[in-house]
């Protein structure tokens, strides 16, 4: 039984060593949130047996848990690089007919040959309905709508635009040559009961499921969504100094129980060869 106790402790060990190596390997991933393993022991008896004198009989594998903390925000200098300094996530569709929605940290956005503003997988950033005062209209998801520049003024074609900017609660404001402005909306933002339980789908996205609960769409500055930073990214929340003592951590961990496997099999040679 040791052998089998001592292997799983080396499956474990070999897990924990895969989940810190995928931190250590996003440090430099934008919006990316670092993972834990997280293990349980086994343990069994039957009715009639006394558990005094029964051990156990070795480890599994609970869940590998995302980590949502907040990471360090770098200054860039393009506006449409966006950060969150909070909870919430960005709100991105994809292209139809599927149209997924997927929700990010990843602010890294820019405009394609449809003057789109799309994330790093291709998505559209999606904005909320606002009043001529700025105020959100609608927070459903599917009144949600493609963030799209403009190329020239309302009703003017000739008058280009020349700037576009979102303030700290998400507004996007685009400014033409003429000196005139246009609200184009609010930057959407979603929140979830349980982070934990989202799914990730690589690049710093993630998608609902029915651990993390359904999203919570909404403005910046509203609840535990936080505020916007243009012009900043938000770093991968993973410390080098964590991981690699915890990666020592791991080696020996698997070190030893692969001493175990030995000592277990050298006490099995012996007994076999007592004559």
């Amino acid at each position: 039984m040791s052998f089998y106790t001592s292997l799983s402790g080396l499956k474990g060990a070999q897990t924990d060593l895969s989940v810190i190596s995928n931190n250590l390997a996003n440090v430099g991933s934008t919006g990316f949130k670092k993972s834990r393993a997280q293990f349980g022991d086994l343990f069994a008896s039957a009715p009639t047996q006394t558990t005094k004198m029964i051990s156990g009989q070795g480890t599994r594998l609970n869940a590998v848990v995302q980590q949502f903390t907040q990471g360090t925000l770098e200054a860039s200098d393009k506006t449409l690089d966006l950060a969150i300094a909070g909870e919430g996530f960005f709100v991105s569709r994809g292209d139809p007919p599927r149209a997924a929605v997927t929700y990010t940290r990843n602010g890294a956005f820019q405009v394609n040959a449809n003057r789109q503003v799309v994330d790093t997988i291709g998505s559209t950033l999606q904005l909320l309905p606002v009043d001529a005062a700025g105020n959100v209209t609608s927070t459903a998801l599917s009144s949600a709508f493609d963030f799209v520049l403009p190329a020239n003024a309302p009703g003017n074609p000739t008058v280009a635009l020349v700037n576009v900017s979102v303030g700290i609660d998400g507004l996007v404001t685009a400014t033409y040559a003429d000196g005139s402005d246009e609200v184009l909306g609010k930057v959407a933002m979603a929140s979830f009961t349980a982070q934990e339980g989202l799914r990730p789908v690589g690049d710093s996205h993630w998608q609902s499921t029915g651990d993390s609960g359904p999203p919570a769409i909404d403005a910046a500055t509203n609840g535990p969504l936080g505020t916007i930073r243009s012009g900043a990214l938000e770093r991968a929340n993973v410390d080098v100094t964590e991981e690699l003592v915890a990666l020592i951590s791991a080696q020996r961990n698997f070190q030893a129980n692969a001493k175990a496997i030995e000592t277990a099999s050298n006490m099995t040679q012996a007994i076999v060869t007592i004559r």
